[in-house]
């Protein structure tokens, strides 16, 4: 049999408030809808619940019976809600993650562990991926990219400073090889490129000259999908390589790396956290997001 909810709701109050009116008022509805709850309650159950007067309605013996065993039951769902509420104080859980390779100020720690010691009750599962999927068809609560490559449909909040693409080399490849000083240049240097996976083509430089964006397609001479091996060959000499600028700037500052044709590379809008459009936002995100925004 299916629970009538509201034909149970309509009967406590009714056994509680003492008549059909009482009820109606602490319901919000009529005394004719209260009575047609009542009465649909009574012919799913085949028994009489409630003696009806003009003046009251009072329990039959079934009705006391059921009222005593409901009054319980009533009281663990009840509970049961308000331990759902209190969730929604104390986010938990497990928050997943799909997070750009690039996304330096996110996966350089400080932000996680200080995250984490807010909130203890939740686990970060992060997966580092260039790949571009849907994240809900994937499992993932939300994501970490570049604002320029999100769909249109996801909220996205501004992780970031705005940020920008550089060319960078070591000063002993510039010494032995020359430094190029446009990016039709490049073809005449050994580069160092990337691309997500096997089967893509390597990633294309993206510039611009007066107000016109235009790309360069380099020939490299080494190919990864690993931007850790990129920096290593570009320290070592290996060649030219183009990246986001933050996860160049410690080798930048220490002068182990120099940025080149730096005029032909402006600043775009930086990384977001994106996620589906949601009525309710699970605790355990908003408490990312609020994170996220306090942290600026």
């Amino acid at each position: 049999m299916n629970i009538d909810l509201a034909g149970i709701t309509t009967f406590l109050a009714v056994a509680e408030a003492g008549s059909l009116t009482a009820a109606a008022k602490r319901l919000g509805v009529s005394r004719p809808a209260v009575s047609q709850s009542l009465r649909r309650l009574e012919d799913r159950l085949g028994i009489t619940l409630v003696q009806r007067t003009t003046r009251s309605g009072s329990l039959t013996e079934a009705g006391a019976e059921l009222y005593e065993r409901l009054t319980p039951a009533i009281a663990d769902v009840t509970l049961a809600l308000d331990d759902a509420r209190d969730n929604l104080k104390r986010p938990n859980g497990l928050l997943r993650l799909a997070v750009s390779s690039i996304a330096e100020r996110f996966l350089s720690g400080p932000l996680l562990a200080d995250f984490v010691e807010a909130y203890p009750d939740i686990q970060v599962d992060v997966t580092v991926t260039d790949e571009e999927f849907d994240i809900v068809a994937r499992g993932f609560d939300a994501g970490v990219r570049l604002g320029e490559v999100l769909e249109q449909d996801m909220i996205a909040i501004p992780v970031s400073a705005d940020q920008r693409h550089v060319v960078v080399a070591a000063p002993s490849y510039l010494q032995h090889h020359g430094t190029p000083v446009h990016p039709r240049d490049l073809a005449d240097h050994r580069c160092i490129g990337w691309r997500p996976q096997p089967d893509i083509a390597p990633y294309r430089w993206e510039f611009t000259e007066n107000g016109r964006d235009f790309d360069v397609t380099v020939a490299p001479t080494i190919t990864t999908n690993d931007m850790g091996l990129m920096l290593r060959t570009a320290r070592a000499g290996g060649g030219l390589t183009f990246g986001v600028e933050e996860t160049f700037r410690p080798h930048l500052q220490s002068g182990e790396l120099v940025a080149i044709m730096e005029e032909f590379c402006p600043p775009f809008p930086g990384f977001f956290l994106y996620f589906p459009q949601r009525r309710n936002l699970a605790p355990k995100l908003r408490a990312l997001v609020d994170h996220m925004r306090f942290r600026g």
